[in-house]
């Protein structure tokens, strides 16, 4: 199950959800695969030691035909790890938007399927729409949409819905979507606010987990941890742990055959 984690407003929890996923994936006992797709990098700067040379950066598998497999790097308690570089900035000027580029991390993607059979694969997108936030979108089997308890970030999951309609069209099928309230803060109206006017607008879309505003989630990247490591009995690792658990039953995310996840491990 491929899950890319997109939103085009900043500060919403993007790369945190990213770490903190496939951290708790790993956690329970499959090893996902983190693609950082945002030139960005900030979550292969939490990596810690993750390649520095765009040659064996996500970016050499558009510019030098490098196949994934080639490119990833191990990252101790969160899984496997195809780290960004700056250079994936030009992927849009230096390919433009045609078909073969817009599908080309699925094709990607496709052909590690006979050596990685159903491994779950987090894609951490770029905060704008552009051909690499496109290859996430046409590449992926659910759309993860990260909204902080804001009025603002709101109006940017609109922005986004929109358009994913647009595309739908031409991708002939509808981006499953699911929206995760993040930065949650219980103390405040306004979280509850906006919980229940993106349920009112996306229903059962939105999930039932809220990653609270926590200081273990807040303070684990500085350290090159996920917030497991940093305190595992933090509400923030419980927040994460609890996310995954829905998006297991709901189906959106599937264990592969080869490393069954029993369910007393999803509840440790």
């Amino acid at each position: 199950m491929r899950i890319a984690i997109f939103n085009q407003k900043g500060g919403v929890g993007k790369t945190t959800t990213a770490l903190n996923l496939g951290a708790a994936i790993n956690r329970a006992g499959t090893t996902p695969l983190l693609l950082d797709l945002d030139p960005q990098g900030h979550l292969s700067s939490i990596h810690g030691s993750a390649p520095l040379e765009s040659g064996r950066s996500l970016f050499a598998f558009y510019q030098d035909l490098r196949s994934l497999n080639e490119l990833e790097v191990s990252w101790e308690h969160v899984g496997q790890l195809i780290p960004a570089h700056q250079q994936l900035i030009k992927v849009d000027s230096i390919f433009g938007k045609g078909p073969a580029i817009l599908n080309k991390l699925r094709h990607g993607l496709d052909a590690q399927a006979g050596t990685h059979p159903n491994r779950p694969c987090l894609i951490d997108c770029c905060p704008y729409i552009g051909v690499l936030a496109l290859n996430a979108i046409f590449a992926c089997d659910r759309l993860i949409i990260p909204v902080s308890t804001d009025y603002l970030s709101l109006q940017a999951a609109d922005h986004i819905t929109r358009t994913l309609e647009v595309l739908e069209p031409v991708l002939k099928r509808r981006v499953q979507r699911r929206y995760l309230l993040t930065r949650f803060d219980r103390r405040r109206r306004m979280s509850d606010d906006v919980r229940q006017k993106l349920r009112e607008r996306y229903g059962d879309d939105v999930l039932e987990t809220v990653i609270s505003e926590n200081v273990a989630v807040a303070e684990s990247p500085s350290l090159n941890q996920d917030v497991f490591r940093h305190n595992a009995s933090s509400s923030g690792a419980h927040d994460y742990k609890k996310l995954m658990q829905e998006l297991v039953e709901r189906d959106d995310l599937r264990i592969s055959s080869t490393q069954e996840v029993d369910r007393s491990n999803l509840e440790k």
